[in-house]
C-alpha cells in the first residue's frame, strides 16, 4: 500500500490531477498504519503483516 500511495503522488503530480493526490495521500498513510501495527506485534483484522 506505501508503493501503491507513492505511485499515485506522483501520477497526481505529474498529471497534475488533485483527486489522485489526495488518494495517493490517504493510500500512503493507511499503509503507514498498517506497517507500523505490524512490526509492532499488533494483529490488525486477523493478520500480522500486510506484505
Amino acid at each position: 500500500m506505501i508503493i501503491l500511495g507513492v505511485l499515485l503522488l506522483i501520477i497526481g503530480f505529474i498529471a497534475a490531477i488533485p483527486i489522485i493526490w489526495t488518494i495517493g495521500i490517504i493510500v500512503l498513510a493507511i499503509g503507514a498504519i498498517l506497517a507500523l501495527l505490524g512490526m509492532t506485534g499488533h494483529a490488525v483484522r486477523g493478520r500480522r503483516h500486510y506484505f
